[in-house]
């Protein structure tokens, strides 16, 4: 059985049969060696020590079809020598030529007739001094890359120096490193380039001519946005800077106008929308500059704010423009305007000719861009404007008899609400009383009248329509009043008739009665005092008398203390009986 271990930099090859172990070991997996160089390809083996090792070979293996014994193969002859000592199996190669390239693999035989070999081996690369040219371009141009490569591996075992010429002159001198990188070509960088490696002088490669183009000045210079898209406020993004210059341009990174950093990318972490601006970058070389165009930081609205023209008071009549504006990125296009949470208009402007007390109330906008959206605060339109809906009132309602109380209140609807109030009876020129209130105190048919109000406030004034005060129930209660004194003299004048009669006939018939007898009689008598027209001065003799009409009764009739027109009649209304 046939194992294989990587060990570090070591292989060992484990060879096992009968529980007997074979150790084949290479320090290295495959070597480089120069032409025409002298190498040894290092091998080493153990194993018991009861078996004998009959013989010893190395194969050279060009593919896996062709393989021949190094020992017989007329292509080694006098060119390989095997140290063969205790332990050693190490090859040495003289003269490498290119057909020396391949795999090198050491076989052992044993006593009893078995065979064992190492199944990785070796692997030989052999090299010179020639030179490849890699570019970045067929015809190389002012700021081109090119890589020279001196031969097609670095040697083993050794490190050597490879030397690098230029036109005959040394260009440089790199250790261990076979390639020369020429990152951005200028004109002097035109000539004859070889190489050679120390220690082996004599494989001085063939030289190679480079042609270089001027340049250009930069162009097509543009910003690329990683990750791509749009830069939305709170991401974190790279730009990158990209142009077409020869020899490449150095790149300036600007935010309107103000300059940032050089270099060919620009980190932004975690964007606010303070942030924003116009981003772009400028390449330049020795053959000119360009710019690329901006890019810009998007955010929905922000800062939206309403304001009003013009400024001042607001007077009913005038034309009022509300302006809504906002910072957003890109630029809101649609704007919503309220009235308390009323949609009313839609726009940047909002435009009232003619304003009037209805317009009067909290506006506010909303702004909006495809990043979001975001309202004003309120802004209170307040109108002023003269009084108007003046009306009055009279307290308390209903019919106003004589000696009532009465009150006429006057309202309007102004701003500012009207402090100056002016009461007047038609037909009369001048007020008859001022204040939002007008009392009579004690109303009588003097007042009757039609009265209005006036309003007043800085922007003007207005009139109510005029309301009719007239004294209720008079004329009816004195009409009550006189049929009552007819009917109740008419009736008093009977009555005494009768009593007359009866007492003169009681007189007559009755004319001995004792003394308790007439005081009996006078007690009868007193029944009717009251009704005596006797007992009774001409002033109050109706003063107590109450009498029934057919809806209504009166009473407490003073009669000495009325005029003709009976201004002053008290008047009780009660439910008839």
């Amino acid at each position: 059985m046939v194992s294989a271990v990587l060990l570090q930099s070591f292989i060992w090859i484990s060879l096992m049969a009968t529980g007997v172990q074979y150790d084949i070991t290479h320090i290295i997996s495959s070597m480089c060696v120069v032409r025409q160089s002298t190498v040894l390809i290092p091998c080493k083996y153990t194993h018991p020590e009861h078996e004998q090792v009959s013989a010893v070979e190395w194969l050279h293996e060009k593919s896996p079809e062709k393989k021949v014994r190094v020992s017989q193969d007329p292509a080694f002859e006098g060119r390989v020598e095997l140290q063969a000592d205790a332990g050693n199996c190490s090859l040495l190669l003289r003269d490498v030529n290119e057909s020396d390239a391949g795999i090198f693999r050491f076989v052992l035989s044993t006593g009893s007739g078995r065979n064992w070999t190492n199944a990785q081996g070796i692997r030989l690369e052999v090299t010179d001094a020639e030179v490849e040219v890699k570019t970045q371009s067929d015809n190389v141009t002012e700021g081109d890359w090119i890589l020279f490569i001196c031969g097609s591996c670095i040697p083993s075992m050794t490190v050597p120096t490879y030397i690098w010429r230029k036109d005959g002159h040394l260009h440089s001198q790199r250790h261990g490193d076979n390639i020369l990188d020429l990152e951005s070509v200028g004109l002097e960088d035109r000539g004859q380039y070889f190489c050679t490696i120390s220690g082996h002088e004599g494989l001085n490669s063939t030289s190679v001519n480079i042609t270089v183009r001027p340049g250009y000045s930069p162009k097509n210079v543009s910003v690329s946005i990683s990750p791509s898209g749009e830069i939305v406020e709170g991401d974190s993004v790279t730009l990158n800077c990209n142009s077409d210059a020869k020899p490449p341009a150095e790149i300036s990174w600007y935010k309107r106008k103000t300059f940032l950093q050089s270099g060919d990318t620009y980190n932004i972490t975690n964007i606010k929308s303070e942030a924003s601006g116009n981003y772009y970058c400028s390449a330049r070389n020795k053959y000119g500059s360009q710019t690329s165009a901006a890019v810009n930081v998007m955010y929905p609205p922000k800062s939206v704010s309403v304001s009003i023209s013009p400024s001042g008071e607001i007077v009913s009549g005038d034309s009022v423009t509300l302006n809504c504006s906002s910072d957003s990125n890109p630029p809101a296009l649609n704007f919503s305007w309220f009235k308390g949470e009323t949609l009313v208009r839609s726009g940047r402007i909002f435009s009232i000719s003619n304003i009037s007390s209805d317009h009067s109330g909290e506006y506010k906008c909303r702004s909006r861009n495809k990043h979001g959206e975001k309202d004003s605060d309120a802004v209170k339109l307040n109108v002023m404007y003269p009084p108007k809906s003046v009306s009055v009132s009279i307290s308390p309602s209903g019919e106003i008899v004589s000696g009532d109380s009465v009150t006429l209140n006057c309202s309007s609807d102004s701003n500012p609400p009207a402090l100056n109030f002016s009461w007047f009876k038609e037909d009369e020129t001048s007020a008859v009383g001022s204040g939002q209130s007008f009392s009579i105190s004690s109303f009588s048919s003097s007042f009757s009248g039609r009265f209005y109000c006036e309003a007043q406030n800085k922007y003007g004034s207005q009139r109510s329509a005029s309301v009719s005060l007239t004294v209720k129930g008079v004329q009816r209660a004195a009409l009550h009043t006189v049929s009552g004194i007819v009917a109740g003299c008419g009736g008093l004048i009977f009555i005494i008739i009768i009593i007359v009669f009866i007492k003169r006939k009681k007189r007559r018939e009755g004319g001995t009665e004792d003394v308790n007898q007439k005081q009996t009689a006078d007690a009868s008598d007193d029944t009717y005092t009251a009704l005596d027209p006797a007992s009774r001065t001409s002033a109050d003799i109706y003063s107590t008398i109450t009498f029934r009409a057919p809806d209504d009764t009166y009473t407490a009739l003073e009669l000495q203390s009325r005029s003709s027109e009976y201004e002053n009649l008290a008047v009780t209304s009660a439910d008839p009986h």
